[in-house]
């Protein structure tokens, strides 16, 4: 089969048909898929599905590489977003945007601000696709607003055989059903071309963030969720001290940090002084406990407002790999005071802080705050330090909590395990068996996830 056999986007430029490695952000990810496809239009995308079925290869869509799992993983056809981006449509009345899957989200946040819009809530980094976000469920932390998914009002995508369909919850019962459950679909369903959102008119946000000790924070943890319409903290290992941040609904005049002390917060104590740090304490594990006190002290107090995007995000330069496990809210004190233990009888040096979120209960099958008020924790180790013995600590207490692995994050569970998490894991494994019996869209993470 020659290099270039065919494939045309619409006003006829050529999808690139070439093998190349491909890497996720982290590095610990690799794939080495015979094509590497780029299509611009759904059009396009559905003949890349359909070439590479007729052709026995396994297809998997890849974003950013924002995941830390296999998720994207594929030997066959990797399907790249460069070229299926933009905004498509823009219904005000009805408060949606429709987005091509492959538009990152910092582009949607800015084309959204743009015209004077916003989505209500997001995670703290942009760099994903909207697509790759929402198939992972990417969240941020809400006392009333949901995941990034669970803002989504249609979606299209292409079926293994190469249709295209679009589903929402006004659609036949079919259709409402793939809605469901391909809000989070892994990419085990389909490849997804276009997501239309439910947005509103842009609002403020005033942050204030506030070091606070551990003990106050878990002690008081309930009240600051139910007073806070956002409410998030970042404990650092080796220390008794938090950050905490508190988004809530301004009438304003905006206040954004000034340009000086943003880059000193953000840039240089945030990412160049934490770059060095865990530098070194990669290089000399003794370190960290000293640093960790350092660092806990080195962010002072501060408030904020600005619109949604400039408050909820922030950039991450750090490389790092990641766990993070989806728990009952009421279980998050408990857990958390284990996980503090751990660390204080153990070996562990912990260079980053373990980050804590919330999220209200949500009706998406596989989304990991599917039918339960839900806390987040977080945990982080730079890039290239052994984590393992960290992750599987950790795992094992949030396992004993029913914990939910974040999609694109790492851990071990499998779909035993998963199928006891999340009641309606059937309805999802169900629906993938007739929309993709022959698993075009397989490999070996949805294998263990998913189940064969």
């Amino acid at each position: 089969m020659s290099a270039r056999s065919g494939i045309r986007a619409a006003g006829g430029r050529a999808a690139d048909d070439r093998a190349t490695t491909w890497r996720n952000w982290a590095g610990n990810v690799t794939a080495a898929p015979q094509r590497t496809v780029s299509p611009s239009t759904t059009e396009a995308l559905a003949e890349v599905v359909r070439r590479a079925a007729a052709d026995g290869l396994r297809v998997k869509a890849a974003g950013t590489g924002h995941s830390f799992t296999a998720a994207a993983v594929t030997d066959g056809v990797l399907i790249r977003p460069e070229r299926l981006r933009g905004i498509r449509a823009v219904d005000r009345a009805a408060g949606e945007v429709t987005v091509a899957a492959g538009t990152p989200l910092k582009d949607l946040n800015a084309a959204l601000a743009a015209r004077g819009l916003s989505l209500t809530n997001m995670g703290d980094i942009m760099e994903q696709t909207v697509s790759g976000a929402v198939s992972t469920g990417t969240h941020g932390t809400g006392r009333d607003s949901a995941s990034t998914a669970a803002q989504i009002k249609g979606l299209e995508l292409v079926l293994a055989d190469g249709s295209v369909v679009r589903c929402s919850p006004e659609g036949t019962p079919q259709e409402r059903e793939l809605f469901e459950a391909a809000r989070v679909g892994l990419g085990a369903l389909g490849v997804v071309s276009e997501i239309t959102f439910g947005v509103e008119p842009e609002f403020l946000l005033t942050a204030r963030e506030e070091p606070m000790p551990f003990d106050r924070v878990v002690d008081e943890f309930e009240q600051l969720v139910a007073e806070n319409e956002h409410f998030e903290f970042y404990w650092f290992p080796h220390t008794d001290r938090c950050n905490t941040k508190r988004n809530n609904r301004s009438a304003g005049p905006a206040a954004p940090l000034p340009r000086v002390r943003g880059w000193v917060d953000d840039e240089l104590l945030s990412n160049g002084v934490f770059r060095a740090a865990c530098a070194l304490g990669k290089a000399v594990p003794a370190t960290v406990p000293g640093v960790a006190r350092v660092s806990s002290r080195a962010l002072s107090a501060r408030s904020y407002t600005d619109i949604p995007y400039k408050v909820f995000t922030s950039p991450r330069r750090v490389r790092f790999v990641e766990m993070e496990y989806a728990i009952p809210r009421a279980a998050l004190v408990e857990a958390l005071r284990e996980l503090k233990a751990l660390v204080e009888r153990s070996d562990f040096r912990v260079s980053f802080p373990v980050e804590v979120r919330t999220a209200p209960a949500d009706d998406i099958p596989l989304s990991t705050a599917s039918g339960r008020e839900t806390a987040y924790v977080a945990v982080h180790l730079y890039r290239g330090t052994p984590h393992q013995g960290y992750f599987s600590a950790v795992e094992r207490i949030m396992t004993a909590h029913a914990g939910r692995p974040h999609w694109g994050k790492l851990h071990s569970r499998d779909a035993e395990y998963l199928a006891r998490v999340y009641p309606r894991f059937g309805e999802f494994t169900a629906l993938r068996d007739r929309l993709d019996p022959d698993r075009v869209f397989g490999n070996d993470y949805l294998r263990r996830v998913l189940g064969d």
